[in-house]
């Protein structure tokens, strides 16, 4: 395993380097083709969040690839690679995949716990796959960090620890009030249909909301959103879908805006801001999750509006609690990092013993054809208890050392078993990687359309 991770994230950098360095889906999709295409790297994937872009890849050489994926992050990110560089963070092997574990359980998040990044980790995975830039390495990290994550919440109280960005978001707008309280009746617009979107819709209206409109520039997704959220059993809450081009108007209307779209222009700048407020008198609360943003700094310093987005929220959530759960998730994540660990060691030694004992087969089979050669009066019988009895000498000799040499090399510092097994039985090597490949092959099939 020689895992890389080349990131950065609301730990690392400033708001407005992340909102700079922000990847639209297009460009992840040309970032990880290009990824593959630089020499040190044979597997790929990118997680990329609000408030984080990590770049994941398979690597042969650790300076080469730190210095490729730091390239590469620059020049699709459009951030120079000077200014960019000191807000890198770098992991490698067992510390990356600890990185991507704590990650998972929402131990690196904003918002200490919050639960969403296990969707946004399961989309950079199923990215990954459908490129074909995520092979055996990556889809068995990534799926064992969602396994890791969702323990983490089902075993511990991690989920008391932290909300989601949406409810801490909407904490801030209260401002020391219950978010139930100060929801109460309210009319809310809420601006995209993504996930993040569908999230904020569904929180305002269990928060006690009287009505939603959402807005997208695809109609029909809008629709789908507010059908869904006027399903029979729901919060209560009216809900409708508004084309953007009547944003301007329903934003006159609304009491409080959620807004988190994919564009990488400004949706509400602040003169439209302004002119919502200019002839009423009830306040205007505005929420930016988006990165970049959505929202026009310059709406902070409206009359009458409050706006609270992801660098105010970075600041708030630096004084927010942690809790007690915290040390427990961390004593889950560093044993399940010990035991993908062993497992990626002992499995890189799974094709050397393979071959062994198909090296030992081939053995057996010419020595049983030799000696039907020498003795050819031998009947059915007696050919199969010769053979099989030549079969168990065989396996009796490999299975000890087989085992031992798993054991050994699933401990740290045990690669070397591998290449140990292979000069002292003189294997040959491309018998070794045609097992790897075929494993490889069938472990692309297995996880092919799975995340």
């Amino acid at each position: 395993m020689s895992l890389l991770v080349v990131g950065l994230s609301h730990r690392s950098a400033p708001v407005s380097v992340l909102e700079r360095a922000s990847l639209a889906a297009d460009t992840r999709a040309k970032l990880l083709q290009d990824t593959l295409a630089a020499e040190p790297a044979t597997e790929g994937t990118v997680l990329a969040t609000c408030n984080r872009i990590e770049l994941y890849a398979d690597v042969d050489k650790f300076h080469a690839g730190v210095a490729e994926l730091s390239t590469l992050l620059a020049q699709h990110s459009g951030v120079g690679l000077d200014e960019l560089t000191p807000y890198l963070y770098v992991h490698y092997e067992d510390r990356a995949v600890h990185h991507l574990f704590s990650v998972a359980c929402g131990l690196d998040s904003m918002v200490v716990g919050e639960g969403q990044i296990l969707g946004q980790i399961k989309d950079a995975l199923a990215l990954g796959q459908e490129l074909h830039t995520a092979g055996r390495l990556l889809n068995d990290l990534f799926q064992q960090a969602l396994r890791v994550g969702k323990r983490a919440h089902s075993e511990t109280g991690i989920d008391r620890a932290g909300q989601s960005l949406v409810t801490f978001g909407l904490e801030q707008l209260a401002d020391g009030t219950e978010v139930e309280t100060w929801a109460k009746g309210k009319k809310a617009l809420v601006i995209g249909a993504g996930s993040m979107s569908s999230l904020a819709a569904a929180t305002l209206a269990r928060s006690g909301v009287s009505e939603i409109v959402v807005a997208n520039r695809t109609l029909a997704r809008a629709e789908r959103l507010a059908q869904i959220l006027n399903e029979p059993g729901g919060t209560g809450a009216a809900a409708r879908a508004a084309e953007m081009v009547a944003v301007g108007d329903e934003l006159g209307r609304a009491d409080v805006v959620v807004s988190c779209t994919g564009a990488t222009g400004l949706v509400l700048t602040g003169d439209d801001v302004a002119a919502a407020v200019r002839d009423r008198e009830a306040p205007l609360a505005l929420l930016d999750l988006a990165m970049p943003r959505d929202i026009d700094a310059a709406a902070h310093r409206v009359p009458g509006v409050r706006l609270v987005d992801i660098e105010s929220l970075a600041e708030a959530s630096a004084d927010a609690p942690m809790a007690a759960d915290v040390d427990r998730v961390r004593g889950i994540v560093s044993d399940e990092v010990a035991a993908f660990g062993a497992a990626q060691r002992a499995a890189h030694i799974t094709p050397t013993v393979v071959a062994l004992r198909a090296m030992a087969a081939d053995v057996v089979t010419s020595e049983v054809a030799r000696l039907e050669g020498r003795l050819p009066g031998l009947d059915e019988k007696q050919r199969a208890e010769i053979t099989q009895t030549v079969r168990r000498v065989v396996d009796k000799l490999l299975h000890a050392p087989t085992v031992r040499v798993k054991q050994l090399a699933s401990e740290p510092g045990g690669a070397g078993y591998a290449d140990a097994l292979r000069t002292l039985f003189d294997l040959d090597p491309e018998t070794v990687a045609a097992v790897s490949r075929a494993d490889l092959n069938d472990a692309d099939v297995k996880n092919r359309g799975r995340v």
